[in-house]
């Protein structure tokens, strides 16, 4: 089998690790309240998805937050959290760095447009790299494992299905985009994603 031209990566589960629980706390710190009162703002009344989904702006979002959280909460608040949140271990910087040249990357997450902003900081290795190659749900409109995630991520790239390569954590996001053709791999832990893209020809 020839080696993809692209591979779409997820970014939380396959190129970091992430912990709910400190990013909650984060934010309660930063706004004087509890984290159970930031999840319940975000997760169960549905903030976080509704941003992801490109539902919300950012200025919305923030403001929506802000307003639950009874404090204000700007996108560097935001980010800081979500950055201290978030690890990017050196071995996975390192195999993402290397596969230029080799073939075109690509990162498809479902996150809202401040991710963006969270990755340049947290790798900025991977730029310009991977200028134009963070592909948001939220800037999408869509979000895995909806079809038109994926097709619109490969409209943006130029590349068809079949010369793809996608891993994800989500075994649910695995088996969509295989159903639409992509060579799509299930990484449950960062450590996976060298020996899937051995596999794939890209070692």
């Amino acid at each position: 089998m020839p080696c993809p031209r692209l591979v779409l990566l997820d970014f939380d589960g396959v190129l970091a690790s992430y912990s709910h629980a400190v990013r909650f706390a984060h934010l309660a710190r930063s706004t004087g309240c509890s984290s159970e009162r930031v999840r319940r703002a975000l997760m169960d009344e549905g903030l976080e998805a509704r941003y992801d989904a490109g539902l919300l702006s950012t200025g919305e979002y923030l403001h929506q937050l802000g307003d639950a959280l009874g404090a204000p909460i700007d996108a560097a608040t935001w980010c800081a959290a979500r950055r201290a949140s978030t690890h990017v271990d050196p071995d996975t910087e390192a195999c993402v760095s290397a596969l230029a040249g080799r073939a075109a990357v690509g990162i498809l997450s479902n996150n809202g447009p401040l991710m963006g902003e969270v990755i340049r900081a947290l790798v900025p290795s991977w730029f310009p790299q991977l200028d134009g190659a963070v592909l948001l749900s939220g800037a999408l409109g869509a979000r895995k494992p909806e079809p038109a995630a994926f097709q619109r991520a490969l409209a943006h790239f130029g590349v068809g299905a079949a010369d793809t390569l996608f891993v994800d954590d989500s075994a649910t996001h695995v088996a969509a985009a295989a159903g639409l053709g992509l060579d799509a791999r299930q990484a449950e832990e960062p450590a996976a994603l060298q020996r899937i893209l051995s596999d794939a020809g890209l070692a």
